[in-house]
Formats: C-alpha cells, sequence, structure tokens
C-alpha cells in the first residue's frame, strides 16, 4: 500500500510558526516519525510540502494510479482553493484531510473547509498525531474496499 502525504502552504514552518498552535516539531523531525510510523503499519509512505498552490494540485495529479490514498494538510488552503478541492475530485484517490489545530474552534473563516466535501474524512485538533490517525483511518478504508 502505498499512501501520498502532503502539507500546503507554511506548514515548511512548523517549529517556528506559532509554537503554541503548532508545537514545536519540525517538519523534517514530522516526516521522519511518519517514515518510522508507516514501516510500522507496512506501508509505503511519499512526503511533499509545497507553499505554492499549482504544485500541489500537481502533485494530487501524480496519485492517480501511482498510490493507493492521500493524507493532506491543506492549511491555509483548506478555506480558499477550489483548484485544491477539484484536482481531489479528478483523481479520485481516497483523501483524509488532516489540520493539527481544530479549525472548527478558531477563527470563523477557518471553520470552513473546501476540501472536505472531497474526502472520506476530516481528523483536526490532534497535533502531529492527526497524520498518523488519518493514515490509520486510511489504511482501514482501503482494506474494506477491497
Amino acid at each position: 500500500m502505498k499512501i501520498l502525504i502532503i502539507n500546503g502552504v507554511n506548514m515548511n514552518m512548523l517549529g517556528v510558526r506559532e509554537p503554541d498552535k503548532y508545537g514545536t516539531v519540525t517538519l523534517k523531525e514530522l516526516e521522519k516519525r511518519l517514515y518510522s510510523y508507516s514501516f510500522e503499519l507496512g506501508i509505503d509512505v511519499e512526503m511533499f510540502q509545497s507553499n505554492h498552490e499549482g504544485e500541489i494540485v500537481e502533485k494530487i495529479h501524480s496519485a492517480l494510479n501511482n498510490f493507493d490514498g492521500i493524507v493532506i494538510n491543506p492549511a491555509a488552503y483548506t478555506h480558499t482553493s477550489v483548484a485544491i478541492r477539484d484536482a481531489i475530485a479528478a483523481v479520485n484517490v481516497p483523501t483524509v484531510e488532516v489540520h493539527m489545530t481544530n479549525i472548527h474552534s478558531r477563527e470563523e473563516f477557518r471553520h470552513n473547509s473546501l476540501i472536505a466535501p472531497v474526502c472520506i474524512a476530516q481528523i483536526s485538533g490532534f497535533g502531529t498525531e492527526c497524520y498518523k490517525l488519518g493514515l490509520l483511518g486510511l489504511i482501514d478504508y482501503l482494506k474494506q474496499k477491497n
């Protein structure tokens, strides 16, 4: 099983950006943890991060016929990107949306996700554990589907 993990805009600033909300774990540390976790789960993962919407769209397109599922933290693009939403819908690869913070307890503009309606699930508020929860849920979904 091969899963693509995508991180969106500003996620490269983890560990520096608002540590009271996002903690002190850097993106590189998070990626190392997720690679290690993938070995425990017996799956392959590929990590990708970009601050550019078009690059994220192209990476989602590349998932077609190459990945069994996607875990995505679109970050601020969650609330603005019809392009990312449409890319997920176009490839029809099962996708889980994750957010380190609880987007529903934050500013009003963060409450709406354009991405969630084309995903099989959304997980938020558990910090970096959201990624592990997203992987577990996605793997379970894929096993049941097959």
